[in-house]
């Protein structure tokens, strides 16, 4: 590393701290291993800091943010590692349901909080990063690895689930 590197470095990724600590609160659900995640990716994003060759350094380093998280989640919380299911795809409803909305409508800020920590993890770190921190669905693609339609579709799955937390609403066959 020459004696720029560092510079470099904080000028790139220190700006996104905020950020970065923001997903992984929302993604591990407490402060402390937010925090254990974003020094952990800190120092991942340090190491290969050399490699990164420019362009948008919030999603290189939010990337490196939740890949960090679902090693730490992995090894953690093994069981909270898996997909939603297709049958949600099937029962998708409107799409234009916004999250901010269902706040202003909503007086209670711990109900939106703790709907939103009831989303399946993949689910939450699309609205955190779309809602929150308001990253552009090219943006969330790059740091999920997937592609913008799918970054779409989690939305509005996420968006749909939301919807039906906070409204109460059963679907038939009792499911919340």
């Amino acid at each position: 590393m020459n004696e720029n590197e560092p510079t470099q470095f904080e000028q790139a990724i220190l700006p996104h701290l905020d950020a970065a600590y923001n997903l992984a609160r929302w993604l591990t659900g407490n402060d402390q291993d937010a925090r254990d995640v974003v020094q952990e990716a800190s120092l991942r994003a340090l190491k290969f800091f050399g490699g990164f060759r420019g362009g948008n350094s919030r999603a290189w380093f939010l990337t490196i943010v939740r890949n960090t998280f679902y090693n730490w989640l992995g090894k953690n919380r093994p069981h909270e590692v898996s997909t939603a299911g297709d049958e949600e795809l099937l029962a998708m409803e409107d799409p234009a349901v916004n999250p901010e909305l269902l706040i202003e409508r909503s007086a209670n800020v711990e109900a939106v909080r703790g709907a939103i920590e009831q989303l399946p993890v993949e689910f939450r770190e699309i609205v955190v990063l779309r809602e929150l921190e308001d990253c552009s669905y090219k943006e969330i693609a790059d740091v999920a690895g997937v592609p913008i339609g799918t970054v779409m579709s989690r939305l509005a799955r996420a968006r749909k689930q939301l919807q039906e937390i906070l409204t109460d609403k059963s679907e038939p066959g009792g499911r919340p």
